[in-house]
Formats: structure tokens, C-alpha cells, sequence
């Protein structure tokens, strides 16, 4: 185990076993959120029975996804390949009608070292539909870096058309007009549309792969401080990508998307703004006033809308108030999970993480530290790449009140006396923004509950037998 400090924060590397599910995995949230999409797994009989029970949907529901199961002919380059996604391609184009075809490569396509990159340009040219390869295989260190490399891959098919900037309308007679727009934001409560003054910036591009009602939600938040988002990556609609330069900024909004981060400044020149990600209402909070100092703009109202999401979590508070939970490792969102869980005051007694991108998160770490400064609570071990077996044994000393985990360690701690919570469900569930913070708290809160009802039920018992 080696050590690295950096100020007050610790972290510490094992070499244990990755222990997460496959990144193939991604195509269960990214085929729904890309409309006009087909997914094409090139992988095993073991990927297509992994797909087939991970994502829990039946070949008869004819979903926007498929396998191209490869066969020991395939292994032994005694087919050729790039026939057989011809073949397949075709049938998907004449069953579908994608808008666009992503190949999601697996570990078998490296190991016989597949040209994917080299077959996909001269097939799109035959069939007429762009066609994305994604390296999605488990040779990543988490699940949820499978969204990171499909992202990655879907910036260079990004627009790269120059927008004007403010240099561009000087001497114009409508300048003034261009130097602010005028935007509509809906009311929920009044249901009726009030118009507010928006200053102009450069551009505005979030990425990460959030359902629409989430992205929506985060929109609105920055156009009522004044700042317009240009898009969203991944779009909709493949033709909706957003436009990429050298004049664009761009934000995340998931921790595990470091690899599309390094992609938008390298390929695209993009200037990236490092925030904590908007899991809670501090991290929120923290990431909207950061997109809003890089834009000069002042942001208003922002702690009373907090102070109010704060009062409406109290019931939750109360539950978890000094409770102790303990990170195994699984999703890549166990800092800022913790940060959040820390701010409503639980004690963090360890962060294990696959794989931590000490840049990308360098903004979510300085959070991290002041939240345990304020609430006045020491700061959790980070631990990356945790060995399990040493884990257990840390857990068997600490005896948390939690522990977060992957699947594969749920029913082995429950069986010793550890509640757990499955990391898999704050993937797939809405814990981005300011109001889906009592999503995470229900789930934080569900063993705990369950756990108060059971031993309210064995004191009921012990009662009546009395």
C-alpha cells in the first residue's frame, strides 16, 4: 500500500480487484437517453448473457440494442469481420433506422485486436449512417467509465462551425441589442412564463448523461442566475450535438467522466471550469456559483434556495444524524456521495474508490475538506483501488452503521450483522440537483428504517411474551 498526502486529505492506493460490473453496462442509461441511437455490443456469449441480465429486458421488447456475438471462427480470423458487421449493420439500417450506430468494443475485441476504428469510416461510407466506436471494456477500472469513453468518442463527432463573439459586433448597430438576450423561464408554481435579462458569455456545454427531467432542472437553475447553456452531451438527438471550439466552455457533471474531459480540452480546445458536481444541495450550490464566477456574474438567491432544501430534508436529518457509513468502491461517486452524507451529519469513516482523477476532482476534494472543517469531523480515509479483504477487516473493527458496496459484498455483510446499500442504485436513481436530494436520503435511510421497524417488531415480541 503506498501513501500520498496533499494538505489534510490522505490517500491511499491498494491493489485489490477492481470487484464492479462490466462498462458495456452503460449501454442500459445511454440508449435511452440518445433517442435516435442503436447500440451493437461486439463481444461474447458472456457479454450478451451479462446484457441480457444486467439491463433486464427481453429480446422481444426489440430494444435499441444488440450483440454481435463472436464465435471461435471469429477468434480465429476464419470469417471476416468486417462481412458479418456489414451484414449486421444492413439489418439494423433496414429494421431501425438509426440515426447513428455506436459500437461498444469489449475485452474480446482487444484481445484479437479488432479494427474497429479502421472498419467503422469505410462501412459508414457504405451504409450512409454515422457509425461511433466506443472502447467500453473491462479493462477500465469502473462500470460507469463505459459512459466515459461512449462521451469521449462522441466529441469528435461534435460541430466545429465558429460562433461570433462580442469582438465580432463591434461597430454593428445592433450590438447593444446582441450585448444581452432575453429568455423565457416557466414557473411551476405560477404556471406562467416571466422573461428575465440574460448578459451574453461564451458558450455554455454540460456534459454527462442525466434523464431529460434532471437536465431540465439543472438548466433552469443557471438561466435563473443569468447563465445560458448552449447544450448538453450527449444530446437527444444524435443531429443535436452540441457545437465544440476553442471558444466553448465546458462543464461536468458526473465525477467518472474525466476521460471526455481530457478529450473537450485536448481535441476541441475547450476551456473546462472545475466545480464540485451537483450531487446535493452543497455541491449544487458550489456548482453553480463556480460556472457563475467564470462568467463574471453574480449569483442571487442561492443560499436561501439551499436553507430551503436543507428544511425540507429534516425528517431525513434526523434519521441519519450520527449515523456511520463506510465507501467499499464501485461507481466512481463515493466522494461526492460522501461530502453530501458528511454535510448531513454522518461520519464518513472511508472513501474506497476504483479510480480517482485527482485533477478532474480536484474541485469536489477541496469541498470535501471544507465540509469536514465546518461540521467539525475528521477526515475519511480515501483509499483507491481497495483491497475487499482488508476492507472487511476494517469493517469488522469499525462495525459501520452502512456500508455502501457493490452487489457481489450486499448478502456476505448483511449475514455478519452490516446493513449495506447496493452503490448500483445512486447510479441509475436522480441524485443530481437541488430537489432530488431527498432521493438519496431515501435510499441512505432505506436500511436504516428497515432495521428500526425490525427491532421495533422484536421488542413488540418480547413484550407479548411476557
Amino acid at each position: 500500500m503506498c501513501k500520498v498526502e496533499s494538505e489534510n486529505i490522505t490517500f491511499e492506493c491498494e491493489t485489490g480487484n477492481y470487484h464492479t460490473f462490466c462498462p458495456i453496462s452503460c449501454v442500459a442509461w445511454l440508449y435511452q437517453k440518445i433517442e435516435d441511437s442503436f447500440f451493437l455490443v461486439i463481444g461474447t456469449k458472456t457479454c450478451g448473457y451479462f446484457l441480457q441480465n444486467a439491463l433486464g429486458v427481453m429480446i422481444f421488447a426489440e430494444p435499441r440494442y444488440a450483440m454481435a456475438e463472436l464465435e471461435e471462427p471469429d477468434i480465429s480470423a476464419q470469417l471476416n469481420d468486417y462481412k458479418e458487421l456489414k451484414r449486421l449493420c444492413l439489418q439494423i439500417k433496414q429494421d431501425r433506422n438509426p440515426s447513428v450506430i455506436i459500437w461498444i468494443g469489449t475485452c474480446t475485441t482487444e484481445i484479437i485486436k479488432m479494427d474497429l476504428e479502421g472498419m467503422a469510416p469505410r462501412l459508414e461510407s457504405e451504409i450512409d449512417i454515422p457509425i461511433v466506436v466506443a472502447r467500453a471494456n473491462g479493462l477500465d477500472y469502473a462500470f460507469t467509465q463505459g459512459e466515459d469513453t461512449v462521451l469521449a468518442a462522441l466529441v469528435h463527432r461534435c460541430p466545429e462551425m465558429k460562433q461570433k463573439t462580442r469582438n465580432d459586433f463591434k461597430g454593428d448597430s445592433s450590438a447593444d441589442q446582441r450585448q444581452n438576450s432575453i429568455i423565457s423561464v416557466f414557473s411551476p408554481k405560477k404556471h406562467s412564463k416571466k422573461e428575465c435579462v440574460v448578459e451574453s458569455h461564451p458558450p455554455l456545454v454540460l456534459f454527462g448523461s442525466l434523464p431529460s427531467t434532471v437536465t431540465t432542472q439543472l438548466t433552469l437553475e443557471l438561466e435563473k442566475q443569468g447563465v445560458h447553456v448552449s447544450g448538453w452531451l450527449p444530446a437527444q438527438r444524435y443531429a443535436d450535438l452540441p457545437v465544440l471550439n476553442e471558444e466553448v466552455y465546458v462543464c461536468g457533471v458526473n465525477p467518472f467522466l474525466s476521460r471526455t474531459a481530457t478529450t473537450l480540452m485536448r481535441r476541441r480546445k475547450c476551456k473546462l471550469i472545475g466545480t464540485p458536481f451537483p450531487i446535493g444541495p452543497d455541491g449544487t450550490r458550489a456548482w453553480i456559483e463556480k460556472i457563475c464566477s467564470v462568467f463574471n456574474i453574480v449569483p442571487t438567491g442561492l443560499e436561501e434556495r439551499e436553507n430551503k432544501i436543507w428544511e425540507g430534508l429534516h425528517d431525513y436529518l434526523q434519521l441519519v444524524k450520527g449515523k456511520s457509513v463506510f465507501f467499499m468502491g464501485d461507481n466512481l461517486l463515493e466522494v461526492s456521495l460522501a461530502r453530501f452524507l458528511m454535510r448531513c451529519g454522518m461520519v464518513v469513516y472511508e472513501i474506497g474508490i476504483p479510480y480517482m482523477d485527482k485533477r478532474f476532482q480536484a474541485a469536489e476534494l477541496s469541498l470535501l475538506e471544507k465540509t469536514c472543517k465546518e461540521v467539525n469531523s475528521p477526515m475519511p480515509r480515501i483509499i483507491e483501488k481497495p483491497d475487499n479483504y482488508n476492507q472487511i477487516q476494517r469493517i469488522r473493527e469499525l462495525q459501520p452503521d452502512l456500508a455502501i458496496t457493490g452487489m457481489a459484498h450486499a448478502n456476505p455483510l448483511e449475514a455478519r450483522g452490516v446493513s449495506t446499500k447496493w452503490s448500483v442504485e445512486f447510479t441509475f436513481a436522480q441524485i443530481h440537483g437541488f430537489t432530488n436530494a431527498r432521493d438519496i436520503l431515501e435510499l441512505v435511510t432505506r436500511p436504516l428504517r428497515r432495521n428500526q421497524s425490525l427491532e421495533s417488531l422484536e421488542w413488540t415480541k418480547l413484550v407479548k411474551s411476557l
